[in-house]
């Protein structure tokens, strides 16, 4: 019997989390299905070379590539159009909300099933009103467990149409190097002690925290500091104080390698709980308070309990001297021997068996859901307008008038470049069939009037 196809779609996010978790499922799922990674998020492309996963990046809205009014209608035909290819039965969509483009997908293709995966955790914010409407347009809900899970008090909390599994991580101790493999992985010192950071810069706020925190790692004898971006400004302008030795580091996926770290400094994201926690590394929390995720009720849990240090996101000060404590071994090992005691983090598996039990169901949706779809997705369709009017996302650089470069190339540094790059930039899965590069190109010329 022939594997079924899984697409595992994600959107963008302020970090890693939607696509890491993607990713923790796409590996669960190599041995019983062909699963194939689809993204809005630009990290999509250190995943083909790394793990062997077909991959598309799908240009999100805020790249500004296509009239806006025209991006639904791309994105759906992109995902049905890789369906096609595929044979894929299910589409997952891990995301805050679910495009319309995916809802949409449904209404051409009703025999596929598509899911969308549900983080928990919500902040109270403006979307939580569009809950009940979003949650009945699709066949499955699954949410991801969080370690935190007990501190949700979101609108999503007192909800009961998602099935609940383990948390979710890509780290998986049969997978992850031991220490000395994942230092010289890594290029570094064997005995040097070795911080992992892992925070955003960009506005201002986000870089005078980056500041706070290496701050508070002044002192520390022989330290090597790892950082998976340059630490500086917009305007090229160092965030560092001069005296730390930094090292800018790429490797994914990282969790294979964090064995190498003898403690981090991290925003409170889902991904980063969940990998850095379980390998057991003494870890300084700092909330990120955009968009939806309540990153702090995250931090709160795991400091309460004693997995964690807690930093108070708006106090420098705090950052500072919170940072200076993981100078302490006892601290340090301390908060190791806790972290011991955490839940298993086997939640990717549990996703997978579950879309794996949906493609292998073959029950068809009745004429007045789907009428119900396309009446809800026109709507919803409208509201996202009216958002986005209301509150507009910040737009990409402008676009180069090149004709758009379709590739099936999964090197990571030419997928980073043309991702990042103002060119319009179409990546195909490897081993695509004419018909399927014939479609694509057709599906380009619809949104981009060339």
């Amino acid at each position: 019997m022939a594997k079924p196809t899984i697409i595992l779609a994600t959107s963008n996010g302020i970090g890693m989390g939607h696509l890491a978790r993607a990713s923790a499922v796409a590996r669960e799922l190599s041995g019983s299905a062909n699963p194939v990674l689809v993204s809005v998020a630009g990290g999509i492309a250190e995943i083909p070379s790394t793990m062997g996963i077909p991959c598309e990046y799908i240009p999100g809205k805020t790249r500004g590539w296509m009239p806006a009014h025209k991006w639904d209608r791309y994105f759906r035909d992109r995902l049905i159009a890789i369906a096609d290819e595929t044979g894929a039965s299910v589409i997952s969509f891990d995301g805050v909300v679910p495009y319309p483009g995916f809802i949409a997908v449904k209404l051409k293709r009703p025999q596929i099933k598509i899911v969308w995966v549900r983080r928990g955790l919500w902040q109270k914010n403006i979307l939580r009103f569009a809950l009940p409407l979003q949650s009945r347009l699709v066949d499955a809900i699954i949410e991801p467990g969080d370690i935190a899970r007990s501190y949700d008090h979101g609108p999503t909390s007192d909800r009961h149409d998602a099935t609940i599994t383990s948390p979710v991580s890509l780290y998986s101790a049969d997978r992850a190097l031991d220490r000395d493999s994942a230092r010289k992985t890594l290029g570094l010192d064997l005995n040097r002690p070795a911080v992992l950071v892992q925070l955003g810069t960009g506005d201002s706020d986000m870089n005078e925290k980056m500041t706070a925190a290496l701050v508070g790692l002044l002192g520390w004898k022989d330290l090597q500091v790892v950082l998976t971006k340059d630490p500086v400004d917009s305007n090229g302008k160092s965030l560092a104080p001069s005296g730390l030795d930094i090292k800018v580091l790429r490797y994914f996926p990282l969790a294979d390698v964090l064995p190498a770290f003898d403690a981090a400094i991290a925003a409170t994201g889902y991904n980063s709980v969940h990998e850095l926690l379980p390998v057991r590394i003494p870890t300084v929390l700092i909330s990120n308070i955009r968009g939806t995720d309540d990153q702090d009720a995250r931090a709160r849990w795991c400091q309460d309990h004693g997995y964690a240090l807690r930093a108070e996101h708006s106090d420098l000060a705090d950052i500072t001297a919170k940072v200076k404590q993981l100078q302490s071994s006892d601290l340090r090992q301390s908060l190791s021997r806790k972290c011991a005691e955490l839940s298993d983090t086997s939640g990717g598996a549990e996703v997978a068996q579950l879309l794996l039990d949906l493609a292998a169901k073959t029950k068809k949706t009745h004429w007045l859901k789907q009428l119900f779809r396309l009446m809800a997705t026109q709507a919803i369709h409208k509201a996202t307008y009216l958002y986005r009017v209301i509150r507009p996302q910040k737009k990409s650089a402008n676009v180069d008038n090149a004709s758009a470069l379709f590739s099936a190339e999964i090197d990571a540094d030419f997928l980073r470049a043309h991702i990042r790059g103002t060119q319009r930039f179409e990546q195909l899965i490897p081993g695509a069939s004419s018909v399927y590069i014939k479609r694509r190109h057709e599906i380009a010329r619809d949104a981009y009037g060339k």
